[in-house]
């Protein structure tokens, strides 16, 4: 059955890939998995096998110190830390960072020649020799710290050296020497001395490949391996670790970090201390001159000046200013007031106002006037409040007012007379008292400034020399700064590259490579790709034809192609996908056409060539003939003559009968071989001019003449918008399939063929989706077919078994 229109389809096609569709698509390209873990495995093992496994030493190293962060070893530091000519900042945080200074990498590199790496050949990797695998070492002469050299080193069995394969800075040197062991041998890269190793074999005789690397280098290479960190924060406790291929270069290293700390510490202690005791003798000596001739000063100078106890003189002198400046400041405060009160007096806007009483003028009489008078001026006040100012009474209120604010005004100008008089008295006696706290300023200054320089250098004299014994205790004890808890130690289980992890991630990246592949080629791919593209569509679906064919391979990666068959593949009792699919299409096909109708006339087109129309053509008519219906096909395409080839292309045909080369048009239809019932009717000779002979009313009077008699009549018609052949032949026609071809069509062609159906270009339009795949269509369904029929009937050819 059709699928009709649906209004609340989406107008455009889906594009994302549902979890499900992308799982289907996966399993269609299970090979590439296969190969993909296949390929990352054999890499990740591979790698493991050539990549030489890193092993890890860890040691802890306690730095002792007290509460406050400062050393307990002694540190002359912290003896000058009252001081303040050292501060004592000592601590764990300052260890951690002189372990990992690169000076220490430095000293441990050139102490273990550790810029020089021995290797020889190993069964996946070269092996390192070190310690007791190190059978000689090598000396480099005339080289700078900078430089870069390497050389090959065999040793022959009479114990006689060869040398060979040398590079200096990078550069291939030619050139081979030869030589003994203990003896300088010349070479392209200079003078070299092989010295045998405690652990020397005579009968060591693989190559040694030997390369020198530059201090720098070598020092930043190892200092990059080597982790310093606290193992709490509230502990003093260092814990260091190293990475190496050698498991006891790891352990010498962790080693001599430590040995070289430790040597470094005592050094920087120990200078400290001798250059401490020489600065204390020296300045001893100075300071006990300078004592002596201070001491002199001051006897002398009092001697001389018959000097009296100057502080005691100067607080005297300083007790009488500080009274008398008392004084005239409060003197001063009284004197403003009674300005104050005598502008209130005299302005005009105070009249008939209250006086400020308690001003801090220290008069009664003047006090007792104003108390007067505010109460006058009040029984003032409440009489004009309850009459008017012409009352008698009033008026004379107003006389005594005048009279009183006089003798204030008057009292006030007494007071600030004798005030003026007591400040200029007290200025003059304060004058006095100033001059004689200056007369005598130079001598005071004087025994002042010599008696604190005596205080200063006696306490300078006494420190220095109790420092002086405490730094002779200092140097006569030394102890190191640091305990080791626990030495150089690990597993001997590499830590480096980890395996299970390895394989883990080349595990997941074979499976997610196909993926990403399947995803990427899925999301690029802008052709039609199923049913459910099409859903973006309105017109009727008539129905979906799986492509038919035989599958093959080219290789793993390449998808399936199909040998697509010629001719009818639909059969009287066939049970495959093809002609069950076929018979699908006919069902629809007789529903939507009408039975009333003498002959439906349907006419098959599409956008692109090679869409399958003439295939579709044959067995949509086949199916037909097949039920016992009398079909007829006309090769509408007058140009390629699909259908006519079916038939072995007869040279009577439409193009004859329509260019009036014949006019028994029923000796040009065919019968079609082995499928009774069905007819077709051929091009014949190819026109020049297809589209004119097509456009004549001829040609739809022979469509008219024949819907007698046949029951359908299929029009297989060349492509639209190519050429104008399929609207001329769309006017005769009853309905319209239009063939869209999964795989050749693009999605963006969709539209257009929308636009075509509801402008109504052609009658009664209905899709057919051609080409699609059986099984893993994530765009359609898994054919419904392959499972009525395979598992039901027990089909094993899905196409062309019965």
């Amino acid at each position: 059955m059709a699928i009709p229109n649906n209004p609340t389809r989406p107008k455009q096609g889906d594009d994302f890939i549902r979890i499900q569709d992308l799982f289907y698509l996966c399993l269609a390209k299970w090979r590439w998995f296969v190969v993909s873990l296949v390929l990352t495995l054999g890499i990740a093992v591979y790698y493991l096998l050539t990549t030489p496994p890193v092993y890890t030493r860890a040691a802890s190293l306690l730095i002792k110190e007290d509460s406050k962060g400062q050393s307990l070893s002694g540190d002359v530091g912290s003896t000058f830390a009252d001081m303040g000519l050292f501060q004592a900042n000592t601590n764990v945080n300052n260890e951690l960072l002189s372990l990992q200074s690169p000076a220490v990498m430095l000293d441990v590199v050139k102490r273990l020649h550790l810029h020089t790496d021995y290797l020889t050949d190993g069964t996946f990797y070269k092996q390192v020799l070190y310690g007791q695998t190190l059978p000689f070492s090598i000396s480099f002469f005339g080289l700078q710290d900078n430089e870069t050299a390497s050389l090959t080193l065999r040793q022959g069995a009479s114990g006689k050296l060869e040398l060979s394969d040398f590079t200096r800075n990078g550069e291939k040197v030619e050139g081979i020497s030869e030589g003994k062991l203990n003896d300088t041998i010349a070479s392209p890269v200079g003078k070299l001395l092989v010295e045998p190793t405690p652990y020397y074999n005579i009968g060591f005789h693989e190559p040694v490949y030997v390369s020198r690397s530059s201090l720098h280098g070598a020092t930043g290479a190892y200092s990059s391996r080597l982790s310093v960190v606290l193992s709490d924060e509230k502990s003093t406790v260092i814990n260091l670790s190293f990475q190496d291929v050698c498991i006891q270069r790891a352990e010498d290293v962790l080693n001599t970090v430590i040995a070289v700390y430790n040597e470094n510490w005592v050094k920087d202690k120990n200078q400290i201390a001798v250059s401490t005791s020489m600065f204390i003798n020296e300045r001893l000596g100075v300071i006990e001159g300078e004592l002596g001739n201070v001491d002199e000063n001051i006897s002398s100078y009092k001697s001389e000046h018959l000097l009296p106890d100057v502080q005691a003189a100067s607080n005297l002198y300083m007790a009488q200013s500080s009274e008398t400046n008392a004084q005239i400041l409060a003197l001063n405060t009284q004197l403003s007031m009674a300005r104050y009160i005598r502008n209130y007096l005299t302005a005009a806007s105070s009249r008939n106002q209250l006086l400020p009483a308690n001003s801090g003028i220290e008069s009664a009489n003047i006090e007792q006037q104003i108390g007067e008078y505010n109460t006058m001026q009040l029984q003032r006040n409440n009489l004009v409040a309850n009459s008017s100012e012409q009352n008698p009474l009033v008026k004379d209120l107003d006389q005594s007012l005048a009279s009183m604010r006089r003798a204030i005004i008057t009292s006030v100008d007494n007071l600030m007379v004798t005030l003026d008089t007591r400040i200029r008295s007290l200025q003059r006696s304060e004058q006095q008292t100033t001059e004689r706290l200056a007369a005598n300023p130079s001598q005071a200054k004087y025994l002042l400034s010599v008696e604190r320089q005596q205080k200063v250098k006696e306490a300078l004299y006494l420190f220095l020399l109790q420092k002086r014994e405490e730094n002779e205790l200092s140097q006569a004890f030394t102890a190191y700064n640091t305990r080791v808890i626990t030495p150089p130690t690990g597993s001997m289980l590499p830590t480096a590259p980890v395996r299970r992890n390895i394989l883990l991630v080349a595990f997941a990246l074979g499976l997610l490579i196909p993926v990403v592949i399947v995803f990427v080629r899925e999301n690029m791919n802008t052709k039609v790709r199923g049913k459910k593209d099409l859903e973006c569509l309105s017109m009727p679906f008539a129905g979906e034809i799986p492509l038919a064919g035989e599958s093959r391979r080219k290789h793993l990666f390449a998808s399936k192609t199909y040998d697509a068959p010629r001719g009818i593949v639909v059969k009287q009792g066939k049970r495959n996908i093809i002609n069950e699919a076929f018979r699908v299409l006919r069902t629809n096909l007789e529903f939507m056409t009408s039975e009333n109708e003498k002959a439906n006339v349907i006419l098959l087109t599409s956008f692109n060539p090679g869409s399958g129309k003439t295939f579709l053509s044959l067995n949509i008519a086949g199916s037909l003939a097949l039920k016992g219906k009398k079909v007829l096909i006309i090769d509408g395409d007058l140009r390629k003559a699909s259908v006519s080839a079916f038939i072995d292309s007869p040279k009577t045909g439409l193009s004859d009968y329509l260019g009036r080369k014949t006019d028994a048009i029923d000796t040009a239809v065919v019968e079609a071989p082995q499928c009774p019932g069905l007819y077709i009717l051929p091009v014949g000779t190819l026109p020049p001019n297809p589209t004119e002979l097509l456009a004549e009313d001829r040609f739809g009077k022979l469509v008219a003449g024949l819907r007698d008699r046949y029951d359908y009549i299929f029009i297989d018609c060349p492509p639209i918008e190519i050429v104008a052949d399929t609207q001329i032949i769309e006017k005769v026609a009853d309905r319209t399939l239009f063939i869209v071809r999964a795989g050749l069509l693009e999605r963006s062609m969709l539209a257009e063929l929308e636009t075509i159906y509801q402008e109504k270009r052609f009658k009664n339009m209905a899709v057919i989706l051609n080409g699609t795949l059986d099984g893993n269509n994530r765009y359609g369904y898994k054919y419904g077919y392959k499972y009525g029929y395979h598992y039901g009937y027990g089909s094993k050819d899905y196409y062309n078994n019965e």
